[in-house]
């Protein structure tokens, strides 16, 4: 029998977060640095005594609810035919009972009802953020007692088995283990984290996305394509991961593999090393010392992995001629945002210079906010 659990009913939520730097590097095994940012899922819920698992949201009028002992027939089925939003938290639900191993019979049915501020199709993770809410409601109302590493894990099951996305972890694991001020820096292969001081507040330093309104989706298209030649690359340089080549290895793979491939596998070894100098930076300069990385990220994925757009581009290049300390599209790319390190008395200048680029190359306005690094996923009631 599962412990009882100390109440039958709260609300939970997990942020959204931003990925300071370290793109498409998490599924090889790489390094990475996101964080958590304020705005969140929130999951109101409570226990039911019938077995099924309810979700409701204010983004879909329509309920969707399934059988707790159905979750893994629904899901060992790819045309499981629930709408995308909802196989994310019924996703959670089934990848906790295949982790855990509990019947599901000894369980009791839950309603969820999801509200979020999170932008979404931003590239800032409102998917993490609904599976970390989720994750942690179904935590504490089942008595899990699983650590918030663990709870990631459970999120990007139901993310890549249940959602069909091929992503990797970093989004559940900023968004769990998220802290004020802070980022946090995970190396994907071992799954170790720590937590690195980002001193933007002392440093008079704001982060600032600008959301181009492209949309994007990881479920289909380029992000696939992406990670197909990652594993290729790896593949034909008899490594299990391209987390092993160094920046020695570029000379010998590009003369083994085809430009395009090549290309992919140059922007994740070069980006690994960018995450790591990020951190150095950060911890022996401050904030103020990692521009030019940002920079050359962006650089990277907009030639090498080919994922940015026309209106990615000029968000950073607009951000950069008005005096932005650097800047790059974030997220997995083919739409999303772009983020700006930006002095505070630099924030408006940096808006009206997006928002004019953008107008003159007649793209629709872009949605320009401020993110603040903030506490990672938890019970809030």
């Amino acid at each position: 029998m599962i412990p009882t659990p100390a109440s039958d009913s709260g609300v939970w939520s997990a942020p959204g977060r931003a990925n300071l730097i370290g793109e498409h590097t998490d599924y090889n095994e790489g390094f990475v640095l996101p964080f958590a940012i304020e705005y969140r899922t929130r999951a109101k819920a409570s226990r039911r005594d019938d077995g099924i698992i309810r979700v409701t949201s204010t983004f879909d009028p329509t309920p969707v609810e399934a059988a707790l002992d159905d979750l893994p027939s629904l899901f060992d089925h790819p045309d499981h035919g629930i709408p995308e939003w909802a196989a994310y938290p019924l996703g959670v639900a089934w990848a906790a009972l295949r982790a855990t191993g509990i019947d599901a019979r000894e369980l009791p049915g839950l309603d969820l009802a999801f509200s979020s501020d999170v932008p979404i199709g931003a590239g800032l993770s409102s998917s993490a953020a609904i599976e970390g809410a989720t994750a942690s409601a179904l935590n504490d109302l089942w008595a899990l007692g699983l650590s918030p590493l663990e709870l990631a894990k459970i999120g990007r099951t139901a993310e890549n088995d249940a959602v069909g996305a091929p992503t990797g972890i970093m989004d559940q694991v900023a968004s769990m283990l998220g802290r004020a001020d802070a980022a946090t820096f995970l190396d994907c292969r071992t799954l170790a984290t720590e937590s690195i001081d980002l001193g933007f507040d002392a440093a008079g330093l704001r982060l600032l996305v600008i959301d181009t309104g492209v949309k994007h989706s990881h479920a289909t298209g380029g992000y696939g394509e992406r990670r197909a030649s990652c594993e290729l690359g790896a593949a034909s340089m008899g490594v299990p991961a391209l987390r092993d080549l160094t920046l020695d290895d570029l000379p010998r793979a590009q003369a083994l593999l085809d430009d395009v491939t090549f290309r992919r596998v140059r922007h994740i070894v070069t980006e690994n090393y960018r995450v790591l100098d990020t951190v150095r930076a950060l911890r022996e300069s401050g904030p103020h010392a990692i521009g030019d990385l940002l920079v050359a990220s962006h650089a990277s994925m907009r030639d090498d992995f080919e994922i940015s757009t026309p209106e990615l581009d000029t968000a950073v290049d607009a951000a950069l001629a008005a005096g932005a300390v650097g800047a790059r599209m974030t997220g997995g790319g083919f739409g999303g945002a772009a983020i700006a390190l930006v002095a505070d008395d630099l924030v408006g200048a940096v808006t009206d210079a997006a928002t004019s680029a953008f107008a003159e190359r007649g793209y629709a306005a872009p949605h320009i906010f401020t993110v603040t690094p903030s506490r990672g996923a938890g019970r809030d009631a």
